[in-house]
């Protein structure tokens, strides 16, 4: 496993809130509404400005972010632990096993530049799982 980050869920919210950490904690921010997404026409128009995706670097420090947090994968506000997989192999590996007593959530499928699997083990936790083929 190359790392281990956490992903937030917001519901409206992750612009602000991420501009928020950036402020806290400087680095640099990335915020990708659904708009200027691939997924724009899967969307309703009240929810074009919504981040699909965001991430703040600052040197070792990844914090990354969705307004996504009520979406079809059952997720809610919480926080999900997001794993980051070296290849598709990997990802299909760990997603079996961290399913294992839980619920898979959307099964692994392709998504933008790679793969991606959504679960929610046996106690509770929310994972997001992605390869990047790039």
């Amino acid at each position: 496993m190359s790392q281990i980050n956490v992903y937030l869920n917001f519901d409206g919210k992750c612009a602000e809130a991420m501009k928020f950490y950036q402020h806290c904690l400087g680095g640099e921010l990335f915020l990708q509404t659904i708009k200027a997404s691939p997924m724009a026409d899967q969307w309703p128009a009240h929810k074009q400005d919504y981040i699909v995706h965001s991430s703040l670097t600052n040197g070792p420090l990844l914090l990354l972010a969705s307004d996504m947090g009520a979406n079809p994968a059952g997720m809610t506000n919480s926080v999900s632990i997001s794993l980051t997989c070296n290849t598709p192999e990997e990802l299909a590996t760990a997603f079996e096993e961290l399913s294992a007593g839980g619920e898979q959530l959307q099964p692994v499928h392709d998504f933008f530049g790679g793969k991606i699997g959504v679960l929610r083990d046996k106690y509770g936790f929310n994972w997001l799982l992605y390869y990047n083929n790039q």
